[in-house]
């Protein structure tokens, strides 16, 4: 298999102990004590079983365990998850709990790099979306008729790219969705006030991104309870596929949900919708 560039931990057998704690730590069950000349050793059992999280690193007294950025061959949930039935199936609670906390974390196995996406500010944030006066320091200030102004920003959940969102996060139950083409927002000056006012958001592009997970992923938002959706996309024929693909998703969810498409023209004007 081709090895690519991604996150996986590493094990300094100078400092590892051979305690074996970082077993019983690690969700995927990819580490196992070795023989060696210098006693017991951890070591990693495959690098297709090793998804780069790191949460097996808190569980090492000696600090012997790190996450690094180097070519390794794909992480592979399918072979993890056999693997857990056959040494510890105690542990595949434990392994799906992770799965789920983690999944805007994961590796991307789609990515040609297999760059996985760990943001450092990927975690799940929501807050309350009301249009209060902002702190010193936050909102944008321009100077209108010699009156200052703040603009202030309507998003109300964090991450917001497809490729980050977790299809499980709590803030799209019972959410009003806007999915929208990454363009939209530099392209329609009051997106903010007109699409995502007490909407939750999630952010992607058709054409430069590799949208084969994106399938998956708006079928599993769906699902989650979602009220309604609203698509916003541009006027250029690539960014139709957008539409095309949130529809997909709602069918392959099963669910019956309200949705509407607006469409945004390259100097910032929506686009009325032709009529027969």
């Amino acid at each position: 298999m081709d090895k690519i560039k991604r996150d996986i931990i590493k094990i300094d057998e100078e400092k590892c102990t051979g305690c074996g704690k970082c077993i019983t730590g690690c969700p995927e069950q990819a580490i196992e004590l070795a023989d060696t000349t210098k006693g017991k050793k951890a070591r990693l059992v495959a690098d297709i079983y090793c998804d780069g999280i790191g949460t097996c690193m808190p569980t090492c007294p000696e600090s012997a365990i790190t996450v690094t950025k180097k070519g390794a061959e794909p992480y592979d949930e399918r072979a993890t998850v056999d693997r857990i039935k056959k040494v510890a199936p105690d542990m595949l609670e434990k392994h799906a709990r992770h799965m789920k906390e983690h999944a805007h974390e994961l590796p991307d196995p789609h990515s040609k790099e297999g760059d996985s996406p760990h943001c450092p500010f990927s975690k799940t944030v929501e807050w309350n979306g009301t249009n209060q006066p902002a702190p010193e320091g936050r909102g944008l200030t321009q100077e209108l008729g010699g009156q200052r102004a703040v603009v202030l920003s309507e998003l109300r959940q964090w991450p917001v790219q497809l490729a980050l969102v977790n299809p499980e996060a709590p803030y799209f139950r019972d959410a009003d969705l806007v999915v929208t083409a990454d363009c939209v927002p530099f392209a329609y000056a009051d997106f903010h006030r007109d699409f995502i006012k007490g909407k939750v958001v999630a952010v992607g592009c058709p054409k430069l991104d590799d949208t084969g997970p994106y399938l998956e992923k708006l079928a599993g938002i769906f699902s989650s309870g979602v009220k309604s959706v609203i698509v916003v996309n541009m006027e250029v024929p690539c960014c139709f596929g957008l539409w095309k693909l949130v529809q997909d998703a709602i069918r392959k969810s099963g669910k019956n949900i309200p949705l509407k498409q607006v469409v945004i023209g390259i100097k910032g004007e929506v686009i009325p919708k032709k009529t027969s």
